[in-house]
C-alpha cells in the first residue's frame, strides 16, 4: 500500500484544523500558507473531507473550514478512506461476502493479504487526530514529513 499525495495532505489539514479551538474556522489561504500546500490541490481535498462529514463550511469574512467532528473520533484509517478509497493491498481481500475471486477457497496467499489488510486497517484506525495533536509538540509549528 502506497499513500499518495492527496492522503498525506488530507491528514496534514485534518490535524492543522483538529489544533484550532472548537468552531474556529480557518481559510483555504490559511491552511495552503502554514502547510505549504497549493489552494489549487487543496479545492481537491477539502470537498472529499467535507462529503466523508468530517469538515464543515461557512462563507463570508470569518468564513473557513473547522472539523465537524471531535479530534478524538476521526482516525487515520478515516481520512485515508476517505481520500485514497480502500486501504486493501489485494482487491480480494476487502470483502468476503462480495469476492469475486474464484480462487478463494483454495488460495494459498489469501490469509497472508487478509492478514495485512487487517494489520493495516487496525493500525491506522487505532489512531485518532487528538492522538496526534496531543502528541506534538508546541514549539514545533512545521512538523510534517510528508
Amino acid at each position: 500500500m502506497k499513500v499518495s499525495t492527496r492522503g498525506r495532505y488530507a491528514l496534514r489539514i485534518m490535524t492543522e484544523l483538529a489544533k484550532a479551538k472548537p468552531d474556529e474556522y480557518i481559510s483555504l489561504n490559511s491552511l495552503s500558507e502554514k502547510q505549504s500546500i497549493s489552494q489549487k490541490y487543496l479545492e481537491q481535498i477539502v470537498p472529499l473531507l467535507t462529503r466523508a462529514g468530517f469538515i464543515k463550511s461557512t462563507r463570508g469574512n470569518k468564513g473557513g473550514y473547522s472539523l465537524k467532528k471531535n479530534p478524538d473520533k476521526i482516525t487515520v484509517g478515516d481520512i485515508l478512506r476517505a481520500t485514497e478509497g480502500s486501504l486493501a493491498p489485494v482487491p480480494c481481500v476487502e470483502s468476503k461476502e462480495e469476492n469475486t475471486c474464484e480462487k478463494i477457497s483454495y488460495c494459498t496467499t489469501y490469509k497472508i493479504w487478509f492478514g495485512l489488510y487487517e494489520v493495516i486497517n487496525n493500525y491506522l484506525d487505532g489512531i485518532t487526530l487528538k492522538q496526534i495533536i496531543d502528541n506534538t509538540s508546541e514549539e514545533i509549528t512545521d512538523d510534517y514529513c510528508i
